[in-house]
C-alpha cells in the first residue's frame, strides 16, 4: 500500500515521451540516444543568454538575430529528435527551460533596454516584465497539456512566434524608424502587452507545416502564403518579417472569432 501511494506521487509523463533506449541495443552505450537532440538545445539557451548580454551593451541588431539563431536551434533540435528517437523526459525539460531564456529573457530584456528603459520610474521593468511572465507560463499550460497532444495546432500564441515578432519590430525600427522616440516607446509597449497577452489566451494559432508535398496537398492556399512571406522576407527584409509575424498573428484572431460565431450560431 505504501508503494502504491508512492507511485501516486510519481510526475507522470505522455508515453511518447518516455526514454525507452534501454528496450534497445545502444551502438554507444555510453552516449545516450537524447544527447545529440539535447546539444541543440542547449545552443538554443546559450543563443538565448548571448542576445541579453548583446541587449545590454546596447548591440540591438546582434540580440535580435542571436533570437532569431535560438529559434532555429529550436527547431532543429526536435527534427534530430525525431530522427534519432532521442526524445526523452530530460530532453523535454530543458526544451522548455531554454525557451523560457531565448523567447521570454530575451526578448523582455530587449525591448526594456531598446526602448522601455526610458519610461518612468518602474514602467518599463513591468512592462516588459509581462513578455517573461507570459512566456513561463505559456511553457507550464503546454508542458501540463501534452497527454494526446498533435503538434498541428496550440492555444495561444507560442513563445518563438512572440520573440520573433519583437525581434521583427526591433530590426526594423534600428535600420529605418517609422516613428518618433517617444511615440516608438508606446508602440512598443503596447505590442509588448498585447503579445504577453495573447501567450495566455485561448486563441488557436496553426503550427507551421512541414514544407511536403502532403503539406502542399492538404493546405495549398496556406502553404503559398507561406512561400509569399518568406520571398517578401528576402526581398524587404526586417519590414516583411514583423509583417508576416504580424498577419500570422492577426490570422489566429480571426479565425479563433470566427470558430466562437460558429459555435454561437448553432
Amino acid at each position: 500500500m505504501a508503494d502504491a501511494g508512492k507511485k501516486k506521487l510519481l510526475k507522470r509523463y505522455p508515453p511518447f515521451l518516455k526514454n525507452s533506449s534501454k528496450d534497445r541495443l545502444q551502438l554507444f552505450p555510453f552516449v545516450s540516444r537524447s544527447f545529440v537532440p539535447s546539444v541543440f538545445t542547449v545552443m538554443n539557451m546559450v543563443s538565448g543568454y548571448i542576445s541579453i548580454v548583446m541587449s545590454g551593451e546596447g548591440s540591438f541588431v546582434a540580440a535580435c538575430w542571436f533570437i532569431i539563431l535560438a529559434a532555429f536551434f529550436d527547431t532543429i533540435d526536435g527534427l534530430v529528435a525525431r530522427v534519432t528517437k532521442g526524445t526523452s523526459d530530460f530532453g523535454f525539460e530543458l526544451d522548455s527551460l531554454s525557451d523560457l531564456v531565448s523567447f521570454g529573457a530575451a526578448p523582455a530584456y530587449l525591448v526594456y533596454k531598446f526602448g522601455l528603459e526610458g519610461l518612468p520610474g518602474m514602467t518599463g521593468i513591468f512592462i516588459s516584465s509581462l513578455l517573461m511572465i507570459g512566456s513561463g507560463l505559456r511553457l507550464a499550460r503546454f508542458n501540463i497539456s501534452m497527454i494526446d497532444y498533435k503538434k498541428e495546432s496550440f492555444s495561444g500564441l507560442p513563445t518563438p512566434a512572440q520573440a520573433l515578432t519583437i525581434t521583427g519590430f526591433v530590426l526594423w525600427m534600428s535600420g529605418d524608424p517609422l516613428f518618433p522616440f517617444h511615440m516608438m516607446q508606446s508602440v512598443l509597449a503596447w505590442l509588448s502587452t498585447a503579445l504577453a497577452l495573447l501567450m495566455v489566451s485561448k486563441v488557436n494559432y496553426d503550427a507551421l507545416p512541414k514544407p511536403t508535398v502532403e503539406s502542399f496537398r492538404r493546405k495549398p492556399v496556406q502553404m503559398s502564403l507561406y512561400i509569399v512571406a518568406m520571398f517578401c522576407v528576402l526581398v524587404f527584409h526586417s519590414k516583411a518579417f514583423f509583417l508576416a509575424m504580424l498577419l500570422y498573428i492577426l490570422l489566429g484572431i480571426v479565425r479563433s472569432i470566427t470558430l466562437l460565431y460558429r459555435q454561437w450560431q448553432t
